[in-house]
């Protein structure tokens, strides 16, 4: 795939071309959750590369800049988007669209978890952008492609995981959780639990024990033991999340046990990504820093 036509064509394409595209990744998102277990948590292979983004809301350019300069398209890539695609930024429906192409032409690389941008009916977020953007891109008909993109959230994974290692999601992790099976099926027993809200909207905090309710109205802050326990529980040694925008495009929490990651610049900060080799041994937020791409 020619990373520079892929821009391209996201700039150009047509509501028809977009339908079909979301027609088209609905119904392979579709078929692989039926073959996972819970069908919300994507167990990665251990022994190839992961290119890891954070949020983008739209930042069309940062999105483009680590494409090309991750160097994704060999077979041993795998890609992991950590949520929050649209809203904030003004290209929105471009980020969208590549994203969904690079979901068609490589299903089994390319893996989208679910934003708090991506959220359920129940816990909207605001401003919720995207309607707006999608309609002065597209007049009436970014009605249409609103309504089909919705239909994709909740397909979107909850989590990845890399066994033994890494725990990928987008928010925090749930702190009564007691086991993966918690993120695996939390889609499934969201809204009567909480664990996807926390996974969407949690945020780490240090200096604090236990857990408390967050400002953002969803979601916990959680301290420094509800992450050993829960990492502990998980057998894998780091949380790689985004959610939150560092300025400097990466933040290390609770003793290197927490890596976030923004990839995108819309808030005025630095944007970052991730690449790692998922043979090599695991690794602590403090020795993933030095993996991250910072620009």
């Amino acid at each position: 795939m020619n990373l520079n036509e892929l821009v391209d064509s996201a700039r150009e394409a047509s509501v028809d071309e977009i339908l079909r595209l979301l027609a088209n990744v609905l119904d392979i998102l579709k078929k692989q959750r039926n073959k996972m277990n819970g069908g919300g948590l994507y167990y990665l292979p251990s022994k190839r590369n992961l290119i890891v983004i954070g949020d983008l809301h739209g930042d069309l350019q940062s999105l483009s800049f680590i494409l090309k300069d991750s160097g994704f398209n060999n077979e041993n890539d795998y890609l992991v988007f950590l949520g929050d695609y649209g809203d904030r930024g003004l290209n929105s429906a471009e980020v969208y669209c590549i994203i969904l192409k690079l979901k068609k032409e490589f299903p089994d690389r390319v893996i989208l978890l679910r934003g708090n941008h991506e959220f359920p009916s129940e816990l909207p977020v605001y401003p919720h952008d995207l309607p707006v953007i999608l309609i002065e891109k597209f007049g009436e008909d970014g009605k249409k492609i609103y309504v089909e993109l919705y239909k994709l959230f909740d397909y979107f994974c909850n989590g990845a995981i890399v066994e033994g290692k890494y725990i990928l999601l987008h928010g925090g992790l749930p702190t009564g959780t007691t086991s993966l099976k918690d993120i695996d099926f939390a889609h499934k027993n969201h809204p009567k639990k909480i664990y996807l809200e926390e996974i969407l909207w949690s945020d780490p905090r240090d200096g604090i024990q236990g857990y408390y309710p967050s400002p953002r109205g969803a979601g916990r802050i959680f301290g420094p033991d509800v992450t050993e326990r829960v990492l502990n529980l998980m057998e894998v040694k780091t949380l790689i999340r985004s959610h939150q925008p560092p300025a400097e495009g990466v933040m290390v929490n609770h003793g290197g046990k927490i890596l976030t990651i923004s990839s995108t610049k819309v808030y005025g900060g630095n944007a970052a990504y991730l690449k790692l080799g998922l043979s090599e041994k695991s690794k602590n937020a403090y020795e993933l820093m030095k993996m991250v791409y910072v620009f």
